[in-house]
């Protein structure tokens, strides 16, 4: 493997610095992969951080065979402190966080440094996922995979969420609006994205593209989805409404109609005269989000499409689950309700005594 080799002279004087920043936690399979795409990316002033959340695989080992800069993390410290350490270690202009199981493009980081530039206002660039595997992967895999991609692609330009996964951003920005909330888990860039944009915008890019590695497991997707959910009510409603530009009503009604059929099947299976709700929820369910499934015939085949379709079902019925859940909990629970107003009083009150000193996925 190499990276580039130029020289600080040799470089534009306008041509900034790119950390990218690279949360490692177990990422033993995809993080050679993933090393080897930062190598051979076209933009050639690039310094890689790799952050170790304390992997009890041979992660670290992998990565030091690499020309990276290894920090580790004594202890396990979650997803967003290990962001926030990268970001403070960096020592670049612009930070690109990513993860080890995404495989960019080659023209990535110089397409977010383009995009950057080109516009103030703009205070982060997005990648989208793209439809095919880094590694091969499962039919859940490759399910979750497609929807991902659908998802943004369909979602292209300013959005609300931030995706930290794939996205570059200015380092000092980053850290004046106070970088990820170590308190949060599952929804920590969700909330960093409400905090951002409230200043800046976020674009969500195809120009920046990486191939990844999701869940591979339905059970293990179903667990993510129920909690982000459930975890995102307070959020949703301390905004009043969804992310912009992802979260669409389409959609909300097309997981709750999924539910709606996935809940009523048994009884149907066992009553025929519950049957005909159960098909108008599961034909409106399809409806509502036709496009995705129109993309899934196109790019898989009527076959696996059908059965992805099945898989879909059972993703909007754990976010429509997760919800209720959050919802219930809300209801009877003021510190669920004040979770992310908590979160953000605490994070401004150590901002100042964190933003320099070194700090760090599960």
């Amino acid at each position: 493997m190499s990276v580039p080799t130029s020289s600080p002279a040799d470089l534009p004087a306008a041509l900034p610095l790119v950390s990218v920043v690279i949360p490692l936690y177990n990422d033993a399979r995809t993080l050679p992969a993933c090393l080897e795409a930062v190598a051979a990316q076209t933009y050639p002033n690039v310094e890689i951080v790799v952050v170790d959340d304390a992997s009890t695989d041979d992660s670290a080992r992998i990565a030091e065979r690499y020309p990276c800069r290894l920090i580790r993390q004594e202890t396990n410290s979650g997803p967003a402190e290990t962001r926030n350490r990268g970001a403070r270690e960096a020592r670049g202009e612009i930070v690109f966080f990513l993860d080890a199981d995404v495989g960019l493009s080659p023209t990535s980081v110089a397409s977010a440094v383009e995009q950057l530039a080109a516009d103030p206002q703009v205070g982060s660039v997005c990648g989208i996922t793209d439809k095919h595997p880094l590694l091969p992967t499962t039919k859940v895999g490759d399910y979750r995979i497609l929807q991902s991609y659908y998802w943004r692609i369909s979602s292209e330009g300013t959005v609300t969420p931030w995706f930290s996964a794939l996205a570059a951003i200015r380092r000092a920005l980053f850290l004046e609006s106070g970088g990820l909330n170590p308190a949060l888990r599952q929804t920590e860039e969700i909330d960093f994205g409400v905090r951002l944009s409230a200043t800046h915008r976020i674009e969500l890019s195809s120009q920046v593209v990486g191939r990844h590695n999701d869940e591979e497991q339905l059970s293990g997707l179903v667990r993510k989805l129920f909690r982000r959910a459930r975890l995102r009510v307070p959020l949703y409603v301390d905004h009043r409404g969804f992310m912009r530009g992802f979260e669409t009503r389409s959609r909300a009604v097309a997981a709750l109609a999924a539910a709606g059929a996935v809940a009523s099947l048994p009884l149907a299976l066992l009553s025929p005269r519950a049957l005909p709700a159960t098909a108008a929820l599961a034909a409106g369910a399809v409806l509502a989000d036709r496009g995705f499934h129109a993309f899934l015939v196109r790019e898989r085949g009527v076959g696996t499409a059908v059965a992805y379709t099945a898989l879909h079902f059972a993703a909007g019925a754990a976010v429509t689950a997760g919800a209720a859940v959050g919802a219930g909990q809300w209801l009877l629970s003021p510190e669920f309700r004040s979770l992310y107003r908590r979160q953000a009083a605490a994070a401004a009150s150590t901002d100042a005594a964190t933003t320099d000193a070194p700090a760090g996925r599960p």
